[in-house]
């Protein structure tokens, strides 16, 4: 071989590695730009998860305070309740007791009385307007307007 050759050899050799080395090169640069952009992205799904993580517990703690607030709610409105039925039993005693309550008790309401308590099923505002104005208007007593 002559040196001529063993150069052109050596060139292209040298060419062929310098190619070489340069894709590898292109190649690391691919894969480290892949590997920060992976790491950017986790990055931000952590915080994202770290923000949702935040956001149940807050929830959690309203819930529970919900929960307790609906318990304390149910606890008063039986308690409630309960005394209600206390003081009609014992209003039902007192009339059982006394003869001049219980002979109050069993006459009619009047009829301007018994007119408050009657009332129909009413939906809604225009029902209600309806009703208001259709009804007999109460009227003050003779004497009693100046006081």
């Amino acid at each position: 071989m002559t040196t001529a050759r063993q150069l052109l050899y050596g060139l292209a050799l040298v060419a062929a590695l310098c190619l070489l080395f340069w894709t590898q090169q292109q190649r690391i640069d691919t894969a480290t730009a892949r590997a920060d952009l992976a790491t950017e992205r986790l990055q931000k799904l952590e915080q994202r998860n770290e923000r949702q993580a935040a956001t149940i517990v807050r929830l959690g703690g309203e819930v529970a305070a919900q929960r307790a607030d609906q318990l304390s709610l149910q606890q008063t409105t039986s308690d409630l309740h309960q005394a209600h039925a206390t003081d009609q039993l014992k209003k039902k005693e007192r009339q059982r007791h006394d003869p001049p309550l219980q002979s109050w008790a069993d006459q009619p309401l009047p009829d301007a009385a018994r007119r408050l308590h009657q009332r129909p099923a009413i939906t809604g505002a225009a029902g209600y307007r309806h009703w208001l104005s259709s009804r007999d208007a109460l009227h003050a007593q003779p004497g009693s307007a100046g006081h």
